[in-house]
């Protein structure tokens, strides 16, 4: 194995690393959408779709690194000297993604627990909405009713 195998075990951390860096943004812009007083769809639903490509993104760099590691996992565990460098590096790399994706999961929560009441609160106003449309008709059918008069005079025999 040569030392590029282990570079690019390294450079695939990094740019996970960097990929997480982009969906802790993609979270706090997500934050600043709920916390707006008229919640804008559109920009949620965009920002919800930037999340999804850097999920796939986040799992091919899983998987490929995941493919390279197996291949070359004995020779980095017989060769521990040769390869120290390249391996601090990964264990720093692994801490910060693991704090990030710490951080990452309890936004995502609380983005979740807002987007619930925002939508819990809408759809409290379309009931609300919904009942006094309906309470405007059976108003307007009651008063018409009131000055309905029914004909008098007329003769049901022929």
């Amino acid at each position: 194995m040569s030392l590029s195998s282990a570079q690019v075990l390294v450079e695939s951390l990094e740019k996970k690393s960097r990929i997480l860096d982009e969906i802790s943004k993609e979270n706090e812009a997500q934050e600043r959408l709920f916390k707006q007083e008229e919640l804008d769809l559109e920009a949620l639903d965009a920002s919800s779709e930037r999340m999804g490509e850097l999920a796939e993104k986040l799992e091919l760099l899983d998987e490929g690194f995941e493919a390279v590691y197996d291949r070359i996992r004995e020779e980095l565990i017989e060769n521990k000297s040769a390869y120290r460098e390249e391996i601090k590096r990964m264990q720093q790399l692994i801490a910060q993604i693991t704090e990030k994706v710490v951080g990452i999961n309890a936004a995502r929560m609380r983005n979740k627990v807002q987007a619930e009441n925002r939508f819990k609160a809408s759809r409290q106003q379309i009931g609300k909405a919904s009942s006094k449309i309906k309470a405007s008709q059976n108003y307007y059918n009651h008063m018409n009713s009131l000055n309905y008069v029914a004909p008098q005079f007329y003769d049901s025999k022929k």
